[in-house]
């Protein structure tokens, strides 16, 4: 099957346009949407103050009343006057493309600048921030007191289809049903912290797994021993192995 094209437009890149790439507050960005298509937003002021660039936003006055935060937030206003905190490009490569309806990507320009735009910090703000907290922790779940009974709910079962998959999976598989692997391998791994070597009788008792499962796992972790004196027993494999140096001295000695 075919990929896709996707058209990328870059008269952007030939005309060598510079844009500037500059952070703005939520608050400003949920204003800004408000007034999408009814014009100005606000003025965006340019100067210099002892050679260097010093950059502003004002917002504009019909957008000061802020948005999702109720009726309580009648008497608070957005802050108007935002300057900009101006930084360099850091020898980065940075880009800004725009998507049309029609899927074709535009390259608008390359980043020359970086700014981050910041609210003067007055009690107005303040306030406005005071209230945005607790807005944001108010609980997403409130009790409500019901006039009548609900009829329309859930009735209880007597038991879950889950639990009905459960209880057949294990008459299918007998009294034993086999674990995440993961699982399996973490319980042996623990029990041969005990004791080194086992028989497969009691790994089966200590896993609660299907004697073939345990098997297929174990020979990935451990070594069966078919001679010595520990002769029909699993022990780990020595890269899984971190038994004390004087406790398998012991060991070969007794052996």
């Amino acid at each position: 099957m075919a990929e896709k094209k996707t058209e990328v437009d870059l008269t952007g890149a030939q005309k060598n346009a510079g844009v500037w790439l500059v952070k703005v507050p939520k608050y400003l960005s949920q204003q800004w949407a408000k007034a999408s298509g009814k014009g100005e937003v606000g003025k965006l002021n340019i100067g210099k103050r002892q050679g260097k660039s010093e950059v502003s936003f004002t917002l504009s006055e019909d957008l000061t009343s802020p948005s999702g935060l109720g009726e309580k937030a009648e008497s608070l206003h957005v802050p108007r006057d935002h300057p900009f905190t101006m930084q360099t490009v850091g020898g980065q490569t940075l880009a800004v493309y725009s998507e049309s309806s029609i899927d074709k990507i535009c390259l608008e320009g390359m980043v020359v600048q970086r700014a981050e735009c910041r609210p003067v910090v007055n009690e107005s703000y303040m306030k406005l921030k005071k209230m945005q907290i607790a807005e944001s922790s108010k609980p997403v779940r409130l009790s409500q007191k019901l006039d009548k009974a609900v009829t329309n709910n859930f009735k209880p079962v007597s038991n879950h289809l889950t639990n009905l998959d459960y209880e057949k999976k294990k008459k299918s598989e007998g009294r034993m049903v086999r674990a995440e692997r993961q699982q399996v391998m973490d319980m042996l791994f623990s029990a041969f912290e005990k004791h080194q070597y086992y028989n497969i009788k009691d790994l089966v008792d200590i896993t609660k797994q299907p004697v073939t499962y345990l098997k297929e796992i174990l020979r990935e972790i451990g070594v069966y021993n078919t001679k010595s004196t520990h002769k029909s027993t699993w022990e780990l494999k020595p890269e899984y192995r971190h038994y004390k140096v004087e406790e398998e001295e012991v060991e070969m000695k007794s052996d």
